[in-house]
C-alpha cells in the first residue's frame, strides 16, 4: 500500500469517525432505544454503537420473526449479538396473513414495516423504552423505500441516516469495532426473491431460502439471489463468483444443489447480481439454462 493510498484511508475513517461522533450525541439525546434488529450490517453495528453510548439496561433490541426472515440470518444475528452482549428479544409478526402483503405489491415493504412497528412500538411503552429506531442509513434515503413511510407513521427514528451515516461508512466503522458483519453480503427479506406481483407464501419463501442455503453450502460467496420464477430458480451472483462457476461441472453442482430443494429448472443470470432485479425481465443472451430437474447432467448447461 502506497502512502497516499494510507492518507486516503485515514481520511475516509477520519471522516466516518466524525459522523459515528454525532450518532454517539443522538443517541444519548434519546436516553433509552429499543432497536428494530436483523442483525445486518447496518443494524449490528447501530446497536453495538448503542451499547456503548446508552449501556445495555438502555439498549433493546429485537428481531421480528416470520417465514420472511431467513434462519441463517436469524442464527447470525442471535451469534453476533451474543459477542457484542446485546439481550435480543423475539416478536411473531404477521404479515403473511395481510392479504395486502400477500398479494407483493410494488409498497410490500411498507405493510411488512407497519406490521413490525405495531409490535415494537407498544413493547417499548410497555417497556419504559424513550424511542424505536431503525438500521435505515444515509443511502437507503435516496431509494425506493416504502418501508420509511410506515416507519415515520409510528414515529419510528433513523439516527445512522441522521448522523450521515453511509453504507461505506458503517462498513469501515464496523471493521475498526472488529463487528465480524463488516463485511457481510446484503440480505433483505425472502420475499425480494420474488417478482411484483407474484404471490407471497411461507412454501415459496422456505423454497428460495433452501435453494440459496444450499448453494452457500458449495462455498458460493457474495452477494447471493436466488429469484422465484414459479418452478424457475434463476440465480445471480457477483461477477466475481460467476467467474469460478464457468465449467460444466461447475454449473451441474449448482443445479444438482437448487433442484435438490424443489425447483424444477435453474437458470444463471449472467448479468451477476443486482439489487431489485427479481422483477426484471432477461434476454436469452442474459441466461445459461443449467437444465431441470428432468435432464440427465449430460444435457445440463448445453441450450
Amino acid at each position: 500500500m502506497t502512502l497516499s493510498s494510507v492518507l486516503h484511508s485515514t481520511e475516509i475513517e477520519a471522516d466516518a469517525l466524525a459522523r459515528e461522533a454525532t450518532l454517539v450525541d443522538g443517541l444519548r439525546a434519546r436516553g433509552s432505544v429499543l432497536i428494530g434488529y436483523s442483525g445486518g450490517v447496518d443494524s449490528a453495528y447501530l446497536a453495538a454503537v448503542a451499547l456503548q453510548a446508552l449501556g445495555a439496561a438502555n439498549t433493546v433490541a429485537v428481531i421480528g420473526r416470520s417465514p420472511s426472515y431467513p434462519e441463517s440470518q436469524w442464527a447470525n444475528a442471535r451469534a453476533v449479538a451474543t459477542q457484542i452482549g446485546l439481550t435480543v428479544r423475539e416478536v411473531d409478526t404477521d404479515e403473511m396473513n395481510d392479504p395486502r402483503y400477500a398479494a407483493n405489491p410494488s409498497n410490500r415493504c411498507y405493510f411488512c414495516k407497519g406490521e413490525l412497528w405495531s409490535r415494537l412500538v407498544p413493547l417499548a411503552r410497555e417497556l419504559g423504552i424513550a424511542a424505536v429506531i431503525d438500521g435505515t442509513n444515509a443511502d437507503d434515503l435516496h431509494g425506493h423505500r416504502p418501508g420509511m413511510a410506515a416507519a415515520r407513521e409510528w414515529g419510528v427514528t433513523s439516527p445512522l441516516a441522521e448522523a450521515g451515516l453511509t453504507k461505506s461508512d458503517i462498513r469501515t466503522l464496523s471493521r475498526l469495532r472488529g463487528l465480524p458483519t463488516w463485511d457481510q453480503p446484503s440480505s433483505p427479506c425472502l420475499s425480494s426473491r420474488l417478482p411484483t406481483g407474484t404471490a407471497v407464501t411461507p412454501l415459496r419463501l422456505a423454497r428460495v431460502d433452501q435453494a440459496e442455503q444450499a448453494l452457500r453450502a458449495l462455498d458460493v460467496s457474495g452477494d447471493l439471489r436466488v429469484r422465484f420464477h414459479g418452478e424457475t430458480a434463476r440465480i445471480e451472483m457477483t461477477a466475481n463468483e460467476l467467474g469460478r462457476w464457468q465449467s460444466d461441472d461447475a454449473r451441474e453442482r449448482l443445479r444438482r444443489a437448487v433442484v435438490a430443494t424443489g425447483f424444477e429448472r435453474v437458470e444463471l443470470d449472467l448479468r451477476g447480481f443486482r439489487s431489485g432485479r427479481a422483477s426484471e425481465p432477461a434476454g436469452a443472451d442474459d441466461i445459461a439454462v443449467l437444465g431441470d430437474s428432468h435432464e440427465s447432467p449430460a444435457l445440463a448447461g448445453t441450450r
